[in-house]
């Protein structure tokens, strides 16, 4: 089961990352699907505001990943737009970052097909004009 949402701005993008926020108060594994510029590193940052992160979020293209220690809890957000092979993960600690209790968000996940876990959600951000067409699967009562 899918759900639909439409984003008419950046501000409502930030809101429902604050909205996964809450649906994953430990651990977990989000596939953020979207063509370059969706919204992706938006609904991250949007993510972690929510959890009272101040700091600059920049969507980790050329590091892969990203970590954020906050509150206790640390949130992974990893970017595989240039990932040549998903062996690529494995020199990086890939499955340590997944094999533990942190949150982790993964743009481009196609890329890396086979060497990551099962989600727990897929996130489909999709271009409608001016919006931003939300498509969530499992079902999350947006």
């Amino acid at each position: 089961m899918t759900d639909k949402l439409i984003i008419h701005d950046e501000n409502e993008m930030m809101s429902f990352g604050g909205r996964i926020a809450e649906r994953f108060p430990k651990g977990g594994m989000v596939f953020l699907n979207g063509d370059l510029g969706a919204g992706k590193t938006t609904l991250v940052r949007g993510l972690l505001r929510s959890l009272d992160f101040q700091g600059t979020v920049k969507s980790p293209t050329y590091t892969l990943v990203e970590p954020y220690q906050i509150k206790g809890r640390m949130i992974y957000h990893f970017d595989l737009y240039r990932l040549a092979d998903p062996e690529e993960l494995e020199y990086i600690g890939g499955r340590e970052y997944w094999n533990s209790d942190a949150l982790c968000l993964v743009e481009w996940p196609e890329k890396a097909l086979g060497f990551l876990p099962e989600p727990d959600l897929i996130i489909d951000i999709l271009y409608r004009d001016t919006q931003r067409e939300i498509i969530t699967n499992p079902s999350i009562s947006i």
